[in-house]
């Protein structure tokens, strides 16, 4: 059975210490990707990084903070997606009801020009009936 050297030790703790900073780096990373989203701000490796307090280097080293960052942004640009589609609707939504609202109001100023006009021409015969 060996003994474990002292420098053995030095280095599992080293290994250790290096694992646990960086699953603490990748949970700040985690919390600005959720802050960033909540703010709709557009996701981005400088942003993230200053955010994280991390370098760009070890998001674009990191697999498990490459991956956040690869599904933060499509995240973001389906929600970019899905809310042009909703104010396209929307824009077009108040479109069609004014221009609903436009056939009413020439529907309804061509009757009343018709009930105008008649009681104009029998105006006009009561009048000529009197001369």
């Amino acid at each position: 059975m060996s003994t474990p050297t002292p420098t053995s030790h030095c280095t599992a703790a080293a290994v250790e210490s290096r694992r646990r900073t960086a699953t603490a780096a990748v949970g700040r990373v985690h919390d600005a990707i959720t802050r960033l989203h909540k703010e709709r701000t557009p996701i981005s490796v400088a942003i993230i990084a200053r955010r994280a307090g991390v370098s760009r280097t070890f998001l674009y080293t990191n697999p498990d903070a490459k991956a956040a960052i690869q599904t933060a942004k499509s995240v973001a640009a389906q929600q970019h997606r899905s809310t042009d589609h909703s104010h396209t609707d929307q824009r077009e939504t108040t479109w069609r009801e004014r221009a609903l609202n436009a056939e009413d109001g020439v529907k309804a100023a061509g009757a009343e020009i018709r009930a105008q006009r008649q009681q104009i021409g029998e105006l006009l015969g009561k009048v000529r009936d009197l001369e």
